[in-house]
């Protein structure tokens, strides 16, 4: 199921910021932050403001249309998300992000957190960072270690 698809299953509608969203998220190979998707939205003449903006990764959020990832240098930035659970892996020198696949079946590590603390996990946000094939290519990476 495409984004307008699953607005329209909410019964909400396909809205120019909504659109402007999706749109840059989808033109970035990087995570974004609000102010940089402001940015590059007007920067393609689509005049949205930055409280829409926000309100709009909200709601994409919330359908499970974008998944919230931690930036090279911002702490909140967004992705395009895929049906389904996955996590994610950024890039330190590029930025870039990839999703893997969500393993279905963590209890064996969260089953002591959940005993050690008290807790009882609902969800959880797994993401690693590490260097992509292409720097590790272009910089020579694993010839430096």
């Amino acid at each position: 199921m495409d984004w307008q698809e699953k607005l329209n299953q909410e019964g909400l509608r396909v809205t120019h910021p909504r659109r402007v969203v999706i749109s840059v998220l989808e033109q970035s190979g990087t995570p974004l932050s609000p102010q940089a998707i402001h940015r590059r939205s007007l920067e393609a003449k689509e005049e949205i403001g930055l409280v829409s903006v926000y309100r709009t990764l909200d709601l994409l959020t919330e359908l499970g249309l974008v998944r919230r990832v931690h930036g090279q240098n911002e702490c909140q930035c967004y992705v395009l998300a895929s049906p389904g659970h996955y996590h994610h892996l950024v890039c330190q020198h590029c930025g870039s992000a990839v999703e893997f696949s969500g393993m279905e079946d963590l209890s064996s590590l969260l089953a002591p957190i959940e005993l050690e603390t008290g807790f009882t996990i609902n969800e959880h946000l797994l993401q690693f960072s590490g260097v992509c094939p292409e720097c590790q290519r272009r910089t020579g990476y694993h010839d430096q270690e």
